[in-house]
């Protein structure tokens, strides 16, 4: 809707059709501002939602089944939670949520194709890097045709190597190496160049990271524990060209963790960061993006 009032003809051979814009006499009507401003709320609300269910998905936080069932005849909810993977009280039958009763139960989607009906006291909506099979579970929401209005199964995972040899490849983006035991950051995001900090700043804020003194951050709860990832990004209030800088990993305490302690999500998500903020560089005409 995005927050706009429309009004549609009731007379002649344009009745019923929507009008491209608002009659004069409709513009400033009291009705007409009431409308556009709970269109505004309902844009706000369906961003709530959406917003709410990335953090239970990033977090894998156990969700009461009853409080899906409660909020699921709210149509934004139901649009943000619908076709989500989720998994109940065995943590190896995956499902798509498909819908859910005043009772409590929740109708599933299993991979086997068939609709079950599961009442567990919480559900998860677990993290992709943290799905068995994920290949498979991919291929099979693409045949059955599912879409996620959050990024879920399709979102772009990272996971960490477990042969400690090398801290990164900083030539290849793709490839960060394996964490040694005493590295603290990935440098295959580093040399990313920007005409200025203000736009790798406004890259990160759209991309939905938070901007905090000199870096991007993303706050992530994994393995009961919040770390918090960040790159550098130059200094505030500097004009002049920047590269983004360094991918590390921190504690509540603030401290820099060791790449060996990061966990599974905190590193998919804290790649991810690094890779989109250094996918909006300047590239140079001739050199390989």
């Amino acid at each position: 809707m995005e927050g706009r009032v429309a009004a549609r003809a009731t007379s002649g051979r344009a009745a019923g059709r929507q009008l491209k814009t608002l009659p004069r006499a409709l513009k400033d009507h009291p009705e007409v501002d009431r409308l556009r401003r709970f269109a505004e709320w309902l844009d706000r609300h369906s961003a709530a939602c959406v917003a709410q269910v990335d953090a239970w998905m990033v977090s894998s936080l156990p969700v009461p089944t009853g409080l899906l069932a409660r909020v699921w005849p709210d149509e934004a909810w139901q649009s943000a939670l619908r076709d989500l993977a989720v998994v109940g009280d065995d943590p190896d039958e995956v499902g798509f949520l498909r819908g859910a009763t005043d009772s409590g139960e929740l109708r599933i989607v299993n991979l086997d194709g068939d609709t079950v009906r599961l009442s567990p006291r919480t559900v998860t909506l677990p993290h992709p890097v943290l799905l068995p099979d994920l290949d498979d579970i991919r291929e099979f929401a693409a045949e059955l045709g599912i879409t996620q209005s959050v990024e879920q199964i399709h979102r772009a995972i990272w996971r960490r190597p477990e042969n400690p040899e090398n801290p990164g490849n900083p030539g290849n983006p793709g490839n960060p190496g394996n964490p040694d035991t005493k590295a603290t950051e990935v440098r295959a995001f580093t040399g990313g160049k920007f005409r200025s900090r203000f736009a790798l700043a406004a890259r990160a804020s759209s991309l939905g990271y938070r901007v905090s003194g000199g870096y991007a951050t993303a706050r992530v709860r994994d393995g009961g524990r919040t770390v918090e990832a960040s790159v550098w990004i130059g200094e505030p209030y500097a004009d002049d060209e920047v590269n983004t800088g360094a991918l590390t990993w921190h504690n509540d305490d603030g401290r820099a963790l060791p790449l060996r302690e990061v966990g599974p999500v905190a590193w998919s998500e804290g790649m991810r960061m690094g890779a989109a903020l250094y996918a909006g560089r300047v590239i140079e005409e001739g050199k390989d993006a």
